[in-house]
């Protein structure tokens, strides 16, 4: 096997922790889509996500008695949280790239129940057309985890929070990991990092959701986000002068509550520079919430996120 090369100048220090030792993996083929690769060779971030129902979901959960168990009791894994790299390439469209997973169950500090899962994405260097002299080469493409809160989302709102496991077959001893981050400390401007503006401002174009942002558990799809946070961050880079030929190498978004076909929103947003690298801080509202800055002072976002990005 080829050894697994990276740029190093490209990338700072990962978000995504290691896989843990002591959980199941397993491989899987991951088909892209043509608009999955970016004209240099890179994976977009949107991309990365799709590794997890070949790796994970089906590679692994699928063959698990416990995720039957939990169905019973009405209890589901619902995403709380992604955190993605997107890795130095090239690889083609037309290649297929190759996805380790893992995922494990844990009891976070705040007391949720959690079913955390990772992907690794490997790819051969290569172009979509012509060729280069590393053909071949294996690489790390992207990397992800994704965080679910195991919830009873079709219980009365009292009876949804998951607080115990004490149904026949539940699993005991559970590992401890910390609770995920505040949302506010997603959306923030990391330390050591340049403000461009003064603070977080409304992007001046409306998203509007139709069925075509909708996925079968009935609201905007995870992935949706992702892209509509990376354009209106090319627009304020823009607006700033700093150009948009950039792309989003890291992400961490958190999900809040769910948005549905027919509502109208908006990106609220801070730009900044950090170790080299433009970013952005930002949350998702309703869009007559960025009325005045009383009304989004009071605003419960949907969504909060930060990302960087590469040249």
């Amino acid at each position: 096997m080829s050894a697994i090369v990276s740029d190093a100048s490209t990338i700072t220090i990962p978000l995504v922790p290691p896989f843990p030792l002591d959980t199941p993996r397993a491989g899987a083929s991951v088909h892209l889509r043509f608009e999955d690769v970016t004209q240099d060779g890179r994976l977009v971030l949107e991309a990365l996500p799709n590794a997890l129902g070949p790796a994970v979901w089906r590679g692994l959960l699928a063959k698990d008695p416990m995720p039957a168990r939990f169905f019973e009791q009405g209890i589901i894994p619902i995403l709380s949280r992604f955190v993605l790299e997107g890795h130095p390439g090239p690889i083609s469209a037309n290649a297929t790239v190759e996805a380790q997973g893992t995922f494990r169950l844990s009891r976070a500090e705040d007391g949720r129940f959690m079913v955390d899962m990772w992907a690794d994405l490997y790819g051969k260097i290569g172009r979509t057309h012509g060729k280069t002299d590393r053909d071949g080469e294996r690489i790390l493409a992207g990397r992800i985890l994704a965080e679910h809160v195991l919830t009873r989302p079709f219980a009365p709102p009292e009876q949804r929070r998951v607080t115990s496991l004490d149904f026949p077959g539940a699993p005991t001893d559970l590992p401890s990991r910390p609770a995920p981050p505040a949302y506010d400390a997603i959306a923030s401007v990391p330390a050591g990092a340049t403000p461009l503006e003064p603070g977080r401002s409304p992007d001046p174009v409306p998203v509007v959701f139709g069925l075509v942002h909708t996925d079968s558990n009935m609201h905007v799809n995870s992935l949706v986000y992702l892209r509509l946070f990376e354009e209106a961050a090319l627009r304020r880079f823009s607006a700033l002068g700093k150009g948009s030929v950039v792309l989003g190498r890291t992400l961490d978004i958190a999900y809040r509550k769910p948005c549905f076909a027919g509502q109208t929103v908006r990106v609220v947003q801070q730009a900044f520079e950090h170790q080299g690298r433009l970013g952005i801080a930002a949350v998702l509202v309703e869009d007559e919430d960025v009325a005045s800055a009383e009304t989004l002072a009071r605003a419960k976002p949907h969504a909060y996120v930060r990302i960087t990005f590469d040249r």
